[in-house]
């Protein structure tokens, strides 16, 4: 059976909580689909930097053609994403767009021979229960029918299968990565993460600018600069952490323990974003605390 290790554990965890503040930048931004597009092409410009140091000819073919379905999975991500974010609170959408773990084991185990011990398959469960809990919080009849029904809901499970999709493919790169030799120190989640921003960012500037236009992104530039650097730089940072994890470890199991940025979600969105969880949200972020411990531990 497999597990994750100590190290990869800490690598996710670190990675959930970027993923977490990340997420509340956006949300903070005054136009998410044009701030998502800034910080995308400022990470490109950050990574370019260490393009030389990149060993080119060490990059597997497949890791090419996996690419070519990575960036636009990633690409509608960002866009699924941001149109949540507009339409929906935080506390509403992060949760759905983060329940990936229902899922990815359905594929992950025929397409990578993944062997998930019981107790990891029952963590994963709890993980998914947790998330939910969040999600559905207190609130009347009506307000819970709008909350799945509404657009941010729509485009928070567009969000999901976006996820799924590009998870898989990612893991599928890093495993080829992993089993080539790599004749640099430079480590290969950078390589990899590098031609991942450009593969995505030609594919979602096309996106935000049919949708926006050039004028909403200069405005986003002049008052959120700073900002969307910041964000960049968390993205780049956590992404390369679980680009890491995934050369040797299970994807059900590190996409699910990523999931755990529900918990730092629900802790930030109340202290900058003023929500006010009740009972049922703090009890879910508890069960999806217990259920990472359980893959980490029992797995």
């Amino acid at each position: 059976m497999h597990r994750l290790s100590p190290g990869d554990l800490a690598l996710v965890l670190v990675s959930a909580f970027l993923h977490a503040v990340w997420s509340v930048a956006i949300k903070q931004s005054g136009d998410p689909l044009c701030f998502n597009l800034l910080q995308t092409w400022l990470a490109v410009a950050g990574l370019a930097a260490v393009a030389p140091w990149i060993a080119w000819h060490a990059i597997p073919l497949e890791v090419w053609g996996l690419l070519a379905l990575t960036g636009p999975a990633h690409g509608l991500y960002l866009y699924w994403m941001s149109r949540a974010f507009e339409h929906g609170d935080l506390s509403l959408v992060y949760p759905i767009a983060r329940s990936t773990p229902a899922f990815l084991p359905l594929v992950a185990v025929p397409l990578f021979g993944e062997s998930l011990h019981p107790i990891g398959v029952l963590g994963i469960a709890v993980v998914v229960g947790g998330i939910w809990l969040v999600h559905v919080g207190p609130a009347s009849r009506e307000k819970r029918r709008e909350r799945f029904a509404g657009a941010a809901t729509r485009f928070a499970y567009l969000t999901l299968l976006a996820t799924v999709v590009y998870s898989l493919v990612d893991k599928a790169a890093m495993a080829a990565f992993a089993a080539s030799a790599w004749p640099t120190p430079l480590p290969r989640s950078l390589a990899y993460s590098l031609l991942l921003y450009l593969a995505h960012g030609v594919f979602f500037t096309p996106l935000v600018l049919r949708s926006r236009g050039m004028a909403a992104l200069r405005d986003v530039v002049r008052m959120d600069l700073a900002r969307a650097t910041a964000a960049a730089l968390i993205s780049v940072v956590g992404y390369a952490l679980i680009l890491s994890a995934l050369e040797t470890s299970l994807v059900s199991y590190v996409v699910t323990v990523r999931q755990s940025s529900v918990l730092f979600a629900v802790v930030l969105g109340a202290l900058w974003l003023r929500e006010r969880p009740g009972r049922p949200r703090v009890l879910g972020a508890a069960v999806t605390v217990l259920g990472v411990a359980m893959i980490a531990w029992f797995s």
